[in-house]
């Protein structure tokens, strides 16, 4: 195979991972369950859901037109202040947002494709990391890399809770050209989002595959340099056409 690329990055939501069915009820069941479990007085757990929604989902509204990541640990501690819970070493922030996130997590599978593709690239010496918008905690996605099976593929991972701004805002993707010491030309940016991750990764440079897994319709005056259909088909980048 003659991959004309030295470097590649991945998004990771609907490109190496399914995320199932994301609600935050079930999660956050979860975290009230735990408090109850420990003598925390709480009111029922609609308010306790209403509270967290009115918090959190301001939040992601305001990153969608100012590109600043919502984190919700930020979120999480408000809630945690609102209630007037008692952190203590039983129960702390990071228990809280663990006890969330495996829920989280326990919805999500790695797309079937995903594992042999990657061994192939990591094979040919392709150098690969991962730049994703996430509201996740970073020490809650490295434990996700790490139950999925995926971490061994990456040198690094850049996530937008743990910078300044999320895709498509240029300054995440110069993180990864810095890192990787690179011509932006010569690293391709896989992802399936075409305002975040096509427009995004071409708008400093990079060259973008546009993961198509639904047979959507290209929009008018988006022109990802490929278009994929499975994973599958970065084996046959060479031979893909726009």
């Amino acid at each position: 195979m003659n991959f004309p690329f030295k470097a590649i990055g991945f998004d990771w939501a609907y490109t190496l991972v399914d995320l199932g069915k994301e609600d935050d009820r079930k999660p956050l069941q979860k975290v009230f369950s735990f408090l109850s479990h420990r003598n925390v007085s709480l009111p029922d757990f609609g308010g306790f859901l209403d509270k967290s929604r009115k918090i959190f989902r301001p939040m992601i509204e305001n990153s969608r037109t100012t590109h600043q990541e919502a984190r919700f640990e930020v979120a999480l501690q408000k809630l945690v202040s609102h209630f007037e819970i008692p952190l203590n070493e039983d129960i702390t922030l990071n228990k809280l947002l663990e006890v969330y996130y495996l829920e989280v997590y326990s919805e999500r599978k790695v797309y079937p494709e995903v594992m042999s593709v990657l061994s192939s690239f990591k094979n040919m010496g392709a150098r690969m990391g991962i730049i994703s918008n996430t509201t996740n905690p970073i020490f809650m996605k490295e434990k996700e890399m790490q139950a999925t099976g995926l971490k061994p593929f990456f040198e690094f991972a850049i996530y937008s809770s743990d910078t300044p701004y999320r895709k498509p805002h240029p300054s995440i993707f110069e993180s990864a050209v810095a890192h990787l010491g690179m011509n932006p030309a010569e690293i391709l940016f896989v992802g399936d989002n075409i305002s975040m991750d096509v427009v995004g990764a071409q708008g400093i440079g990079m060259k973008s595959a546009w993961l198509n897994r639904n047979g959507k319709i290209l929009p008018v005056g988006v022109n990802p340099d490929y278009e994929l259909h499975s994973l599958e088909d970065l084996l046959r980048i060479d031979l893909a056409i726009r």
